[in-house]
């Protein structure tokens, strides 16, 4: 299956980098310091799963880094930066959503399509205030990753195939899939307001209270503060998050959980990532990564990693235990803003008297950035 992946999509990527023009900056500035800015990104790939019985094949929009298209306007004020930013996924079939037994249409642009809809407003000495559909304060913090493999890999697991279920030794369908057995507990974007401080030393903190309001069927309210930090030790890069989050699934259920994340790049190429999580009742995990960024072609790095997650009682019973490993391989062309991308995983799970197969993914496409 590996190799006739491999031969597919690399005529597909070959079609992208070929049709592709150069990278342009859509900007136009006004005459009084702002300025408004479109941009956007195609991400076909081509998917394969194979659960231990049997074999699939699909052509996806990587759900690790969606397609999409947005709208930036900035304009400097007396009291701050005013930014105004929308932007949606294009609706497409995402690689998060396929499963043995599922496959969604092709294209189904809907209501929760949108990533954000966000007003802020940036001073120099008091932080940035935002309001609108966008990031709350956790968002991102168990997936800071310097590796330059994230469009293929990352702590969110369930990008490449998280819909995709386990068989059992016998072979029957469960219903534990890739996804609920390795989640990262990350946060996401949603309808909220958020305060960020000014960084101190490289450090920033940002707290933010919100609900789901796109999905009309959630109930789903969270309030979460994070602490960021970037910043450089002679030839080593260094970026970090921890963070809290307080969330309300539905009326009167509700879990803490904990996040972070570190990563560090040497000016050599090389860099290691970590990552973990603790979710109440709701079991915790570990991540590691380590990656080599290389400038061995012309067009653009080479980036390439392997990675480990392992996780305990994050499947649907007490005692589970999950694991998975990968291998990403990111060749970028700089002229014309395309990532060409690979990666493989294997994916494990056991479960308190119960055997689980062997599933495995291979994840293989492109992305333009405009």
């Amino acid at each position: 299956m590996l190799i006739n992946s491999i031969r597919s999509a690399t005529a597909l990527a070959l079609v992208v980098i070929c049709g592709t023009p150069a990278a342009a900056e859509f900007r136009y500035d006004n005459n009084s310091g702002g300025y408004s800015l479109f941009y956007g990104q195609l991400n076909p790939a081509y998917q394969g799963v194979d659960d231990g019985v049997a074999s699939y094949d699909n052509l996806v929009d990587n759900a690790n880094s969606n397609s999409r298209v947005g709208y930036w306007f900035r304009q400097p004020t007396d009291a701050g930066l005013f930014s105004f930013n929308f932007e949606t996924a294009l609706g497409f079939r995402q690689s998060s959503s396929v499963s043995q037994t599922f496959v969604p249409d092709a294209w189904d642009l809907k209501r929760t399509s949108i990533r954000k809809i966000d007003i802020s407003l940036k001073t120099d000495t008091a932080g940035t205030f935002s309001i609108g559909q966008g990031s709350v304060a956790h968002d991102g913090a168990a997936e800071v990753d310097l590796s330059e493999t994230t469009v293929a890999t990352y702590s969110w697991i369930a990008g490449s195939a998280g819909s995709y279920v386990f068989r059992t030794s016998g072979g029957a369908l469960s219903t534990n899939s890739i996804g609920a057995a390795m989640p990262n507990y990350d946060g996401g974007r949603r309808g909220r307001i958020r305060y960020d401080t000014p960084s101190f030393s490289g450090f920033t903190a940002a707290a933010s209270y919100g609900e789901e309001i796109l999905n009309q069927s959630s109930d789903l309210k969270v309030g979460s503060i994070a602490l960021r930090y970037t910043g450089e030790s002679g030839p080593v890069k260094m970026q970090g998050a921890i963070a809290y989050a307080h969330v309300e699934p539905a009326p009167g259920t509700n879990y803490d959980e904990v996040i972070g994340s570190f990563s560090l790049l040497h000016d050599s190429g090389f860099n290691a990532t970590i990552a973990g999580g603790n979710r109440e009742n709701g079991g915790q995990y570990g991540y590691i990564k380590l990656g080599y960024i290389g400038q061995w072609l012309p067009y653009g790095n080479t980036a390439l990693s392997i990675d480990y997650y392992s996780g305990n009682d994050t499947a649907l019973s007490t005692g589970s235990q999950s694991s998975t490993y990968g291998f990403a391989v990111v060749q970028k062309f700089h002229d014309v803003g395309v990532d060409v991308y690979l990666s493989v995983r294997s994916y494990e799970l056991s479960e308190p008297g119960i055997s689980y197969q062997d599933i495995s993914s291979v994840l293989i496409g492109a992305r333009w950035k405009f």
